[in-house]
């Protein structure tokens, strides 16, 4: 089992959208595997991305709903119902705010065979799919909140109120 340091905000990697994956190759199915071990280890989890461990690629691991999986390339779609409930991050640790998101999203992509792959979700597994491809193209759930709520989440990192970096 091999678990990864969780980047903390701060660091440029986070920042910086991903390149697609273009080799399917034993290296990619490691990162699949240090990313999914790195989500089991982590405290409070729904899914890790590359960037979070310090990888430009565009791949993502989740645990949510009963669902498990990973995804590679994804592109995102989502439906114009929305969510609202708090949601938080592991390179943000201890801090949670409310977040809209849609209802229902559905990703495509493919696996780490290189074959087609779609995740579908609505709920909380719907959530977990639009924060991870946020993080592939070096967004934050914090660059989603708007008005007062974004503006003390924003104190609040910059204060450095959150919890100290530690691995996952």
């Amino acid at each position: 089992m091999t678990m990864r340091d969780i980047r903390i905000i701060g660091d440029p990697v986070l920042r910086t959208p991903c390149e697609p994956v273009t080799s399917f190759d034993a290296e990619l199915r490691d990162l699949v595997t240090d990313l999914m071990d790195t989500l089991l280890g982590a405290p409070g989890r729904a899914g890790v991305a590359a960037p979070q461990i310090g990888v430009s690629a565009q791949v993502f691991v989740y645990d949510a709903d009963g669902h498990r999986g990973h995804m590679i390339n994804p592109v995102l779609e989502v439906s114009e119902e929305l969510q609202d409930d708090d949601e938080g991050c592991l390179s943000i640790p201890g801090l949670y705010f409310p977040t809209r998101r849609a209802l229902h999203a559905t990703v495509h992509g493919f696996d780490q065979h290189g074959e087609p792959l779609t995740i579908a979700g609505s709920g909380f597994l719907a959530r977990a799919l639009q924060h991870e491809t946020d993080h592939l193209a070096g967004r934050l759930y914090v660059d989603t909140l708007r008005g007062e709520i974004r503006r003390r989440a924003l104190r609040e990192i910059r204060a450095g109120r959150f919890d100290s970096p530690r691995r996952a």
